[in-house]
């Protein structure tokens, strides 16, 4: 019976130990390797080459295009403000400076958001209050020109100087022919002139 005891005791620590131990975990089944994702491709010389060519391309068209709209504002403004001239004790349009008016006409069409003053001027000869009555009939024609031409009289203001501003302080014949003008002031919208 001892022997039977001895058996059982041995039997009892075998399971407890068996009891008492952790199973060994089960190793991970195996992963398959993940297939490797192609690396984008790096732009080849000749495609960065390209790139940077038409985007210099863009630029310099960029900048001519800023250029040429700057010198269209200098062309047209410079043609807006253009003065015109008179004969002596005269306010009728010269023939040669009807161009001139045209070209006004042309570019406050195009640009309907520019207003005008129109300042009339005269030789020192005659007195003060004929000076500016004729001052004021020579701003006036131009004004009419402008308007018969198209352009909305609601953006022409006439002022006339009389003798009072004289180009020329001379006083001989070249000098009263430059003082008989007209002279054209942007008063509105000469920042964003286009020319037509």
């Amino acid at each position: 019976m001892y022997s039977q005891l001895r058996f059982l005791t041995l039997l009892a620590a075998v399971a407890l130990t068996a009891c008492g131990s952790k199973p060994e975990p089960e190793a991970p089944a195996p992963q398959p390797a993940p297939t490797a994702q192609p690396a984008p491709a790096a732009p080849t010389d000749d495609a960065a080459a390209r790139a940077a060519r038409e985007a210099a391309e863009r630029d310099r068209l960029a900048r001519e295009a800023a250029a040429k709209a700057a010198a269209d504002r200098a062309t047209a403004l410079e043609q807006l403000v253009a003065m015109i001239h008179f004969d002596f004790d005269q306010a009728d349009i010269r023939a040669d400076d009807q161009a001139n008016l045209d070209r006004k006409a042309a570019i406050l069409q195009a640009n309907p958001g520019v207003r005008l003053r129109v300042s009339g001027h005269a030789d020192e000869r005659g007195s003060d209050e004929y000076n500016l009555a004729l001052g004021n009939r020579r701003a006036g024609a131009a004004k009419r020109q402008l308007v018969n031409k198209g352009v909305d009289a609601g953006r022409i203001e006439v002022i006339s100087f009389g003798e009072e501003r004289p180009l020329d302080p001379g006083h001989d014949e070249d000098a009263w022919t430059k003082n008989r003008r007209d002279e054209f002031e942007v008063t509105a919208g000469g920042e964003t002139l286009v020319l037509p």
